[in-house]
């Protein structure tokens, strides 16, 4: 990886000696960290296009770190989050993992453990970042097709033979097999297979005039 995008630790604890510990911890294992007291120094100083993980405080001054993850999910940020609290309980860990917190941990902690499951966020975050790099690409291509083609495709991702598509949409089968030929082209796949799972959670709008 290049080094430029080696991901993050963003910590946030309203405890300095804390912070230090965390700064000493991930520096000396060849970590990036960034330090934070608070949610809202968080916020204004997070890069989401910077990989990494968030290693959150529950309590906190003002904005709590179960607030702060409600707030991240509302806006669409898809950092992991590692909870560390010396205040924990069954009920709040439960509600931190449902909301999607990686994992959630209590104080004194093992450090082996904790940098375990650094990395583990690392990793998900990697793949969260893939995931979304994919689901562009696709969109990009997608936006390419005709309105035609995108008629054309959603019957074939249907699993609807090249007659069953000609009689549907009007057009002769040869025109059909013309169009399934260019969005395949289009989308960059050699089978139906392929198609099928590239557009998974795709909508494919079709005008309610297609032109032919």
């Amino acid at each position: 990886m290049d080094p430029a995008q080696s991901p993050t630790a963003y910590v946030v604890d309203d405890d300095e000696a804390i912070r230090t510990l965390w700064r000493w911890l991930m520096e000396s294992n060849g970590i990036a960290v960034r330090t934070y007291a608070t949610a809202m120094e968080f916020i204004e100083g997070y890069d989401p296009d910077t990989p990494g993980c968030l290693v959150l405080d529950l309590r906190l001054p003002g904005m709590s770190g179960l607030e702060l993850q409600e707030y991240l999910k509302k806006k669409g940020v898809e950092i992991p989050i590692v909870f560390v609290t010396a205040h924990g309980d069954v009920a709040t860990a439960v509600t931190a993992l449902k909301g999607g917190a990686v994992d959630f941990i209590e104080k004194p902690f093992s450090y082996r453990r904790v940098l375990s499951i650094i990395e583990k966020a690392f990793q998900r975050d990697a793949e969260n970042r893939d995931r979304r790099a994919r689901h562009l690409r696709t969109a990009g291509r997608i936006a390419m097709l005709t309105e035609r083609e995108r008629a054309v495709l959603q019957r074939v991702i249907e699993g609807k033979q090249n007659k069953v598509i000609a009689g549907e949409l009007d057009i002769s089968v040869k025109t059909v097999e013309f169009h399934r030929s260019k969005l395949m082209e289009k989308m960059r796949v050699d089978s139906v297979a392929e198609l099928v799972q590239l557009t998974l959670g795709f909508s494919l709008m079709e005008s309610p005039e297609p032109d032919r």
